[in-house]
């Protein structure tokens, strides 16, 4: 998880207790997996003793930082904003301990708090002085940003972003003693901001870490799907969904992953990988990864019903762990297979092999649907049907609206009643 370290910052961690921070810009009221990796930092400082703070950008969410993006970013309200800020602060719960009346408790701290009376005179007078423009100007993030073929540009706000984030370290450093700012590798730049301006303004103590930004083994961006991001928010990607994410990563990708998304330990780390190597098929290593993070995110019954749904596509699964589903996972898992809307009536008291060669197109004629119930190939919200003349009943519909017909093993058709 070490990409670069400031000189100095593991002597300071093993001397004492240490508060370090890092920041979450707030531009969504759910963090998504790409934040993972800055969270389990946070969580493992704190399992080693020392204090973490999370700090949500109020204040510099409203500007947007240009390190690795090639446009500015859109500007969000007050309202939106508090909003946000109290979403993420109930999933950042899960993993970091904020109730307990030990001395390293996780804190939120937002720097809209300090940031909002502060005035441009002020700023300019007690950070802008101490920074000279030739030194912001070196800076990676911001090189990209003007030589960029892609760009526009780089508009003033957000040139002014390192040193905003470079006086959420100075203030925090003064006034809650936090010592180590951590982050992503992109950040290095502002975070050195950060330590240079405490250096040059107060002379304290300051240390920087980052992690490596998470790419996928073909590099491309990490907790990315073809729908967009994987959310750590049930409603924006269900537990199904996000399970699915982990189980489908590559051999690869789940040897680093399970590194760096779990509190396992490198011993057992070492022998689930050697365990996935001898046997890549079985997936040892994805389900286990998968597991912890589902677990940790959102809970050991939603991840008991994300595996109960993926065995409604791969494995054997009965009628009842269909019924047990909630109608999000449901679609979830059934997503991608032809699904028809049609009115109930059109459905209940209609003949099987009308609705399914005649009404819709699952089978390719009548003759075909006779034949493959007759094999056992034709099942029926998962029960096999053995009657060719089968009619469908009220009861048929799972929560009065959804039945799922099964041709042989791998095609699906999905009914809507509406």
């Amino acid at each position: 998880m070490l990409h670069q370290i400031m000189p100095g910052t593991e002597e300071q961690l093993a001397k004492e207790p240490t508060t370090a921070y890092v920041g979450i810009d707030p531009t969504a009221d759910s963090l998504h997996i790409g934040h993972l990796c800055g969270v389990m930092m946070l969580r493992h400082l704190q399992r080693c003793g020392h204090k973490p703070l999370a700090l949500i950008g109020g204040a510099t969410g409203m500007i947007g930082d240009p390190s690795g993006k090639s446009q500015e970013r859109n500007l969000l309200d007050e309202e939106t904003l508090r909003h946000n800020v109290e979403c993420i602060k109930k999933q950042l719960a899960r993993f970091l301990d904020f109730d307990s009346d030990m001395p390293n408790r996780a804190e939120l701290v937002n720097n809209y708090d300090w940031m909002k009376d502060y005035t441009f005179l002020d700023f300019a007078r007690e950070v802008g002085k101490h920074i000279t423009v030739n030194y912001m100007m070196a800076k990676d993030s911001v090189q990209r940003r003007l030589n960029g073929e892609a760009s526009d540009g780089l508009s003033f706000t957000e040139f002014t972003y390192q040193l905003l984030q470079g006086y959420d370290f100075l203030y925090l450093n003064t006034h809650r003693n936090c010592k180590l700012q951590m982050g992503g590798s992109d950040q290095w730049g502002n975070i050195t901001t950060g330590t240079e301006l405490i250096r040059r303004t107060t002379g304290g103590e300051a240390y920087a870490l980052t992690c490596p930004l998470i790419t996928k083994s073909d590099g491309r961006k990490f907790g990315k799907t073809e729908s967009g991001n994987v959310w750590l928010d049930a409603n924006r990607t269900t537990p199904y969904k996000f399970y699915q994410f982990w189980l489908n990563v590559t051999d690869e990708d789940a040897e680093r992953y399970i590194k760096i998304f779990t509190s396992l330990s490198k011993e057992e780390i070492e022998t689930l990988i050697a365990e996935h190597r001898a046997d890549p098929g079985r997936r040892i290593l994805q389900k286990r990864l998968g597991e912890e993070v589902t677990v940790l995110v959102h809970g050991r019954a939603a991840y008991e019903t994300a595996v109960e749904a993926s065995n409604l596509l791969f494995g054997k699964a009965t009628k009842e762990s269909l019924l047990h589903l909630d109608e999000a996972t449901l679609l979830s898992v059934f997503e991608g297979v032809p699904q028809y809307e049609l009115p109930t009536a059109t459905i209940v008291g209609a003949k099987a092999v009308d609705l399914l060669a005649e009404t819709t197109d699952c089978f390719p004629s009548k003759g075909e649907f006779r034949k493959m119930v007759k094999g056992g190939g034709v099942s029926i919200n998962k029960e096999k049907i053995a009657d060719t003349e089968y009619t469908f009943s009220d009861s048929d519909l799972i929560g009065n609206k959804y039945l799922l017909v099964q041709k042989g093993k791998k095609n699906y058709f999905l009914f809507i009643a509406k």
